[in-house]
């Protein structure tokens, strides 16, 4: 049975937390918010879908995200909200469990984001549903947890620590993996991501778990993936190094690789590399397909925010975003941020296709 946490502040915007079976009859917690095309994340090892929420170290990723995109996020199987009472923790497992996921979500087409542990179960499922993948984002991941057949010492140390220390209070072994996966983090930040592995699973599932990751590897199934693929990793990252990344962008046959510049594996709000993480992602994501749409500009009005609307009537008014800006009493960024948004929401790029869309839009608006 899954651990919820006993004192969650009640701050996070409305999500609509689902459940589902996945595989072998495993129950599984899925929730969704945000608006605009589809992306499903697929579960990134250690997650809960209400604690996040209250995350230094998450939240800006379902913040912002959720801004662009609507947000589909769930728990592994022997994670969070799901059921801990799992043993199956195989490749194959995880792959019908989104499935499923998918499944109960309702969408046909949608944009995919893979990371970190996710990343091999994203691949084999991008390669698997050709048609069905829009678009995949790789986040902080590789394509097989070794390449090796015998644990390393390392590797069976690292097992060891957390049968020793993953349940304890005191998070002294907790916090070695902590360091590896936001050394740049503050005392705050770290101490949040300690208390995580504990609330997030079990002693037992967490070293069966990452028993299967290790022997998990997709590597030959990349150059099946025909979606357009987009991989952000950072350069400094030990937990997933660049060298993975480059070799997933080699094989997938429509990748681009965005290295980005840090050393943490979860990026971090107040650092450059976020910014151009959302930047990259937001771009990416133009034009992405929203399985709710009819294909035309106008029928998407409803998707977007009053401030959307606000910035773009602005716009449409011959505004540049500096005059936009001061009028709203936004930051010039924010302004960039809002139209962007807007313009994935329409599923339109362009500057020439922008300015139509946009004038064919509030024609209607202001009708």
């Amino acid at each position: 049975m899954a651990r919820t946490p006993t004192a969650l502040k009640q701050d996070a915007p409305s999500q609509a937390i689902r459940f589902c079976r996945g595989q072998g009859g495993v129950r599984l917690a899925f929730a969704s918010h945000g608006n605009g095309p589809p992306l499903v994340v697929v579960s990134c090892w250690l997650s809960h879908l209400q604690y996040d929420w209250q995350s230094p170290v998450w939240r800006h990723f379902l913040d912002e995200l959720g801004e662009i995109c609507t947000l589909v996020r769930y728990d592994e199987r022997g994670f969070g909200l799901s059921d801990w009472n799992v043993t199956d923790f195989s490749l194959e497992a995880r792959l019908r469990d989104l499935e499923a996921i998918v499944a109960a979500a309702g969408y046909e087409r949608f944009s995919l984001l893979g990371m970190s542990g996710g990343t091999p179960v994203a691949l084999a499922y991008a390669a698997d549903h050709p048609e069905r993948v829009d678009r995949l984002i790789v986040y902080g991941g590789v394509s097989a947890g070794s390449y090796d057949s015998t644990p390393s010492d390392a590797e069976l140390a690292f097992r060891a620590m957390v049968r020793a220390g993953w349940a304890d209070r005191d998070s002294s072994f907790r916090r070695f993996f902590t360091t590896r996966f936001i050394p740049a983090a503050t005392e705050e930040q770290l101490g949040w991501f300690d208390e995580l592995q504990r609330m997030s699973t079990s002693t037992e599932n967490a070293v069966n778990s990452r028993i299967a990751r290790w022997g998990t590897n997709v590597r030959h199934r990349l150059p099946e993936i025909s979606a357009r693929t987009l991989v952000l990793t950072a350069v400094g990252d030990v937990a997933a190094p660049l060298e993975g990344a480059r070799d997933l962008t080699a094989l997938i046959p429509n990748a681009r690789l965005v290295p980005l510049a840090s050393s943490n594996h979860i990026l971090l709000a107040d650092e450059p590399a976020w910014k151009v993480f959302m930047s990259e992602v937001s771009a990416f994501m133009i034009g992405a397909e929203d399985p709710r749409s009819t294909g035309d500009v106008p029928d998407r009005i409803g998707q977007l925010s009053v401030r959307e609307r606000q910035v773009l009537n602005l716009a449409a008014d011959g505004r540049t975003n500096a005059e936009i800006a001061e009028t709203l009493v936004l930051s010039v960024r924010t302004v960039e941020r809002h139209l962007s948004n807007a313009y994935i929401k329409l599923g339109i790029a362009g500057r020439a296709a922008r300015t139509a869309a946009v004038a064919s839009l509030l024609r209607l608006d202001r009708a």
